[in-house]
């Protein structure tokens, strides 16, 4: 995860010339599935990070009248929160050139 912390990704809605984005391919359409396949890998990823560590602070009581907030779960959740969304972070890594792709046809 410490990877995806340390990005540089926009936490809100950027512009991208379409000519940087389909430079790999030489066409926008493979360029968006690769990069919409990546931000799906992304997000398992930080959603299973996410759960092993609000795991380790969660409660097993029965009753739900003890329902309590956890400082330390809200913290987590307001980290994970305010990172950059999957699809941000894949554009990064396309228009950076750390994605690997190849096509299977030829």
């Amino acid at each position: 995860m410490t990877k995806y912390r340390e990005s540089k990704a926009p936490t809100s809605t950027t512009t991208y010339d379409k000519n940087n984005v389909e430079q790999s391919t030489q066409n926008i359409y493979e360029a968006i599935s690769i990069i919409a396949k990546r931000s799906a890998q992304i997000n398992l990823d930080i959603k299973k990070e996410l759960h092993e560590k609000l795991d380790e602070f969660a409660t097993h009581n029965d009753s739900l009248e003890e329902i309590f907030e956890n400082k330390e779960q809200i913290e987590v959740s307001k980290f994970y929160e305010s990172l950059p969304k999957p699809h941000a972070l894949a554009v990064e890594e396309w228009l950076n050139d750390r994605v690997y792709h190849r096509n299977t046809e030829e």
